[in-house]
């Protein structure tokens, strides 16, 4: 059913785009997965797309909820705002984080101080060309061939229009449809592969979503690029190209100053590549490619204060290319493992996993855990929640990917020392059913316990406990109050020992004592024999301690 044709944008119109832009990207999602070459081989660019939009029009959808009762509605201002906001704080994968800023370059220009409650055909124009400029600013080094290209010369193509903001949204869709296909004849690496740049065919699709909420008519969205021969693209437009490349991505949000973030551009850039920051105002999304994980996420804290850590190790074939190569193969198997902090990421991609970080507060959708199965690009997934109160998100995660086609097991692990577990006895090599019983069953063997601080004054099993207490949770039950943190972990693990055990792990936060750790690890070397002690550094895990005994 065709749209309501809107001449001019108000908060309404960018509802209705943001709805109109997820459905497109979503319907051309696995189209865009499939055409990744350059410069990573993770198929995941269509993906990140929605995502980032997802996250978009979840905030938009916010401002509208919250004026419910305003029969005047939200201003423009508050809709693009929410818009651009959204998408920074959802940004997945460069792609994502791209787009993420031009739309920033927009919202700057809508929300400006004095934009009026509706902009208008030249308020458009402008707010295109802040948006490409700012997008392309925004990459350490662009590369033409790529979405950066594909904004400009949708930019261009609307400064040359005449006339409402139908007119100028045809003509930039128009622009940047001429200028996909053209990308072929700009970047080698897609010419080879017979493909247009992936972030750059989102980018058609998104303004083809403008077009019809301005027009109220749906454009052909694949009229005028080459046919695609599903060759796979990176989810890294307009980045440096090279012949191999980084093991990781590394992405977070980023609370600091601009003489900050400045300073940590030129870190990360002779760290790694593909390097894209966005945002401003105090709030930035950073994300780049290193081999060391560590010094990129230790160049944000040195920088501010980074949060919503993600870390994806690139699977073979998932690497820098400076050609198209074959289309990646998919790996027999593999494990796909929520974890609560930084330092268990590198621990879990280390060991082979994918990892899906979880930050305090904010627990993965089902929809960032599929993503993470599409990446992880496996016949076979070990899916392991690390979290009891995830469990349903992660049963609907793997019905969508089994509605994949990819064959997929659930593994009820309730914490991540659970994880660990399971993932120490994961032999790739054995019959998928074998692996996932011995997974189950080393996870089972496992009691854990968490140590955390009371943040209100509440009932618990172990009695009535003020905010501000430590608190020993033993499989997940309040088992221990007390004062003091070393102390406490110590009489937490006295107990869980006293059923016997082999080996305890330590997990330790942030912002635990510097000394716990070595405490434990000689209490038990003192009066338990033959138990082993291994310890690792969760980062911002959420409690001060996590502890497993098998």
């Amino acid at each position: 059913m065709a749209q309501v044709p809107q001449t001019f944008l108000d908060a309404l119109a960018v509802r209705t785009w943001c709805g109109l832009a997820l459905r497109a990207v979503g319907r051309a999602r696995e189209d865009i997965d499939a055409i990744n070459v350059y410069p990573v081989a993770d198929g995941d660019t269509g993906t990140n797309l929605y995502l980032t939009l997802e996250s978009a029009a979840t905030a938009v959808e916010a401002v509208f909820a919250g004026y419910e009762t305003d029969p005047a509605g939200p201003r423009l201002a508050d809709a693009v705002r929410a818009m651009a906001h959204g998408a920074l704080i959802g940004a997945r994968g460069n792609s994502g984080t791209i787009l993420a800023q031009l739309l920033r370059g927009m919202a700057q220009v809508l929300a400006a101080d004095g934009a009026g409650a509706h902009c208008d055909g030249p308020g458009l124009r402008l707010a295109l060309r802040r948006a490409a400029d700012s997008a392309r600013r925004a990459v350490a080094h662009p590369v033409e061939g790529t979405v950066l290209t594909v904004a400009s010369a949708a930019a261009d193509a609307a400064e040359g229009a005449e006339g409402d903001c139908a007119a100028v949204a045809l003509a930039a869709y128009q622009g940047a449809r001429a200028a996909l296909a053209a990308t072929p004849g700009q970047l080698a690496v897609l010419a080879r592969a017979g493909v247009v740049d992936a972030g750059g065919r989102g980018l058609v699709a998104v303004l083809g979503a403008l077009v019809e909420t301005c027009t109220g008519e749906a454009v052909r969205e694949t009229a005028g690029a080459p046919e695609v021969t599903g060759a796979p693209d990176t989810g890294a437009e307009g980045c440096g190209e090279g012949p191999g490349g980084p093991a990781f991505e590394v992405i977070y949000l980023l609370e600091a100053d601009d003489a900050a973030v400045a300073r940590l551009r030129d870190r990360l850039d002779a760290l790694g590549d593909s390097l894209v920051v966005v945002g401003g105002d105090g709030l930035w999304n950073v994300h780049v490619h290193v081999d060391d994980a560590g010094a990129a996420v230790e160049a944000g804290v040195e920088a501010g204060r980074p949060y919503r850590i993600r870390i994806t190790h690139f699977g073979a074939g998932d690497v820098h290319t400076g050609g198209p190569g074959p289309v990646p193969e998919r790996a027999q198997r593999a494990v796909v493992a929520v974890v609560p902090g930084r330092g268990l990421a590198g621990l879990y991609t280390e060991a082979g996993a994918t990892a899906v970080l979880a930050r305090p507060g904010e627990p993965p959708a089902s929809g960032e855990l599929v993503a993470a199965v599409r990446r992880a690009h496996a016949r076979e997934v070990v899916l392991l929640p690390n979290d009891a109160e995830l469990r349903d998100t992660a049963a609907a995660a793997a019905e969508q990917a089994r509605a994949e086609g990819v064959r997929v097991a659930l593994i009820p692990t309730r914490s991540a020392v659970q994880g660990i577990a399971a993932l120490a006895v994961h032999e790739p090599g054995r019959r998928f059913d074998e692996d996932v019983v011995q997974m189950t069953s080393a996870a089972g063997a496992t009691r854990y316990a968490e140590v955390v601080v009371a943040e209100h004054r509440s009932w618990t099993t172990a009695g009535i406990c003020q905010a501000g207490d430590v608190l020993g949770l033993i499989d997940g039950d309040v088992a221990v109050i007390g004062a003091d943190v070393t102390a406490t972990a110590e009489t937490v693990l006295d107990r869980m020992l006293q059923a016997g055990g082999e080996l305890v792990t330590l997990v330790v936060g942030d912002e635990a004592p510097e000394a716990v750790a070595g405490h434990l690890e000689t209490r038990v070397r003192e009066s338990y024999l033959a138990v082993d002690t291994v310890v690792y550094r969760g980062g911002g895990q959420g409690s001060l301690l996590l502890i497993g005994v098998e």
